[in-house]
């Protein structure tokens, strides 16, 4: 049974309808298994084919997710733009970048833990936004279960995630009950660039949820699905962002970050976080990748901001390379996409504790005592 739930002014209501049920597994004692990447990599192979099945004609679910055999660009997990040249570029960039293995020093065991305004996590890896299953994925699946998957499967694995906004009036709200009853709030609504005075509501709804954090995604500022509902996103003026940071207690975090101007920007509105991202790719076409101007935008304003970004990252390697590229944390979108619709909140948190368990590793081979100590040192550029 998959769950779709309702809102009503009289609550929350829920009725069960039969689906295709996702794969189900016992990880009552995954922090044991973390050594077993075997493991770890049968059942992922058995979530990813499920998550397969359920996305058959919209999805391939390839060995490796880069854009290069993408069926569609939306509905699907693709990027929305005419050759997917973004999501390409995101991974392509990120592979231009290798690791420097160290095996002389004294490092006997990788702390991968992580502070988010006062919360500890397991580990820098987040959960990035994502709902919209009904347009996206052609409603395959539920959009509740898809919600409750991402934020109970990060609070299983000792993250958390940061949860999207729809053009469903109601489904902002199930994101923040699923954050509040699955992980005691510790989740972090993402609003779209709507009208000013509408972010603001969402943010008070924020705020009565207990969220942990608030944010708007700047880089949807042009998708088609809100203006055809009659909800139109677009840019937004520093003097609007400025009003709406000062208006909460919450810290804000801005998404969708590309150049150093806006960083500073971001900074100048009184932001706490910024998230580096393009949207996955399926925003604009010809983008750089995340990782390329990751660099310019550290060097720019770190210290003075929280610095997260997302795009390309499959692996924990990956993952050890943003953060040697300066980011403080990272934000996992298409692969979370699949453990969900795969495997639920069990998948989920499979897919989060692998990164982890492979970030631990590259870190120990690379001599990394903690997320602290992680530098530049780490990668060198390919020659070829």
């Amino acid at each position: 049974m998959e769950i779709l739930t309702v809102f009503s002014r009289k609550g929350l209501h829920i009725k069960c309808t039969p689906v295709v049920p996702a794969v189900r597994f016992n990880y009552n004692t995954l922090a044991e298994r973390v050594a077993g990447r075997g493991d770890f990599m049968n059942e992922l192979a058995l979530i990813h084919k499920q998550a397969k099945e359920r996305l058959k004609g919209i999805c391939r679910v390839c060995p490796v997710c880069n854009g290069l055999s993408c069926v569609s660009g939306v509905p699907g997990m693709g990027g929305k733009t005419h050759d997917r040249q973004g999501m390409k570029r995101n991974r392509a960039a990120l592979e231009q970048y290798l690791l420097n293995l160290r095996t002389i020093h004294e490092v006997n065991f990788a702390d991968t833990s992580y502070e988010l305004f006062g919360v500890q996590l397991r580990s820098p890896i987040m959960v990035a936004p994502m709902c919209e299953t009904t347009y996206n994925f052609l409603n395959r699946v539920d959009d509740y279960d898809f919600i409750v998957s991402q934020v109970e499967g990060a609070e299983k694995a000792g993250t958390l995630a940061f949860t999207g906004d729809s053009p469903e009036p109601l489904l902002y709200e199930m994101s923040l009950k699923a954050s509040l009853d699955k992980a005691t709030g510790k989740g972090i609504p993402i609003i779209k660039p709507r009208k000013k005075n509408d972010i603001i509501e969402r943010v008070r709804l924020a705020e009565k949820y207990g969220s942990l954090a608030v944010g708007v995604d700047i880089d949807a500022a042009g998708f088609d699905s809100f203006a055809k509902a009659g909800q139109p996103v677009g840019p937004l003026s520093f003097s609007s962002l400025r009003d709406i940071i000062n208006d909460t207690h919450l810290p804000f975090i801005l998404k969708g970050i590309m150049t150093v101007e806006e960083a500073v920007e971001a900074v100048n509105c009184g932001a706490a976080g910024l998230v580096v991202s393009n949207h996955g790719g399926r925003v604009l076409d010809s983008t750089p990748g995340t990782s390329e101007v990751l660099p310019e935008i550290v060097s720019a304003v770190k210290g003075a901001i929280k610095i997260f970004v997302d795009g390309g990252i499959r692996t924990g390697e990956d993952v050890l390379k943003m953060l040697a590229l300066g980011a403080e944390a990272v934000l996992i979108g298409r692969p979370v996409a699949i453990a969900a619709i795969g495997g639920g909140a069990d998948g989920v948190s499979l897919q989060l504790s692998t990164l982890e368990s492979d970030l631990r590793r590259a870190m120990l081979l690379t001599g990394c005592k903690s997320l602290e100590t992680v530098g530049p040192f780490v990668i060198r550029e390919a020659l070829f």
